[in-house]
């Protein structure tokens, strides 16, 4: 019994210096396949095991050289969620919130990714807190976010908003409010993703009177008004403004 513990011990100790002078390779070659390249080594010599300790000595390196992008990818392969979401921290700690909700992701980091998405509705980066709620369908998070962009006049963020929240009310709102603020390519977005063929048929009437003939052309094709459609297209074949976005 004795002498079996001992040659327990004993492989134990031998499989540890084993594992440490596998280590020490390791770190011999990364910054060799760093500089070749991953995309052009061949590592299936290598087990699954061992390939993916060399990806994470890898990613360790970028890491230490900081450049957590690289590092990122490499801890992703593995699927370590662990040091994926120890580089989106770092990212969030230095104002990075596009890199740090991307590597949230990458974690699914539910938790976080609201945080951050509150951390940056607090700060005023709107797009980023958008990016967020939306990675994890966050509605009431969003909801707050269309509001406020309605409310200050962030009309593209607001249609964004309650486009992925497919809000028809709120988009109906979102484009009335452009017309108001003379935002009309936000408000035949708004009243397109709406469905609102009345909608879109009075934007058309406001767009022929302004002159802004693809645009009238556009809405009166969404609204479905076959009429309007004909009478653009016959009246004004080769007019410049017909090939115009608005």
């Amino acid at each position: 019994m004795v002498e079996h513990i001992k040659n327990k011990i004993s492989d134990l100790v031998d499989e540890y210096y084993k594992k440490e002078e596998d280590n020490s390779s390791f770190k011999k070659i990364v910054p060799t396949l760093i500089k070749k390249g991953l995309e052009n080594v061949n590592l299936s010599m290598f087990s699954e095991e061992r390939k993916k300790e060399l990806l994470e000595a890898v990613g360790d390196e970028f890491l230490r050289r900081d450049q957590k992008t690289d590092a990122l990818k490499m801890y992703a392969k593995v699927s370590n969620t662990t040091k994926i979401n120890e580089v989106a921290k770092e990212f969030a700690k230095v104002g990075l919130y596009t890199y740090a909700i991307d590597a949230y992701k990458l974690s699914d980091n539910k938790e976080m990714l609201l945080k951050v998405g509150n951390k940056c509705l607090e700060e005023g980066h709107i797009n980023e807190a958008i990016k967020a709620f939306e990675a994890i369908k966050n509605t009431e998070r969003l909801k707050t976010v269309g509001d406020y962009c309605l409310e200050k006049l962030k009309l593209e963020y607001a249609l964004e908003v309650f486009k992925f929240l497919n809000d028809k009310q709120k988009l109906i709102e979102t484009g009335d409010k452009c017309i108001k603020e003379n935002e009309l390519s936000i408000a035949a977005q708004s009243f397109e993703a709406a469905n609102d063929k009345i909608k879109l048929n009075e934007l058309g009437d406001l767009l022929l009177k302004k002159g802004m003939l693809n645009g009238a052309l556009r809405a009166y094709e969404q609204s479905e008004n076959i009429m309007m459609v004909e009478f653009i297209k016959e009246n004004f074949k080769g007019d410049p403004k017909i090939g115009t976005y608005l």
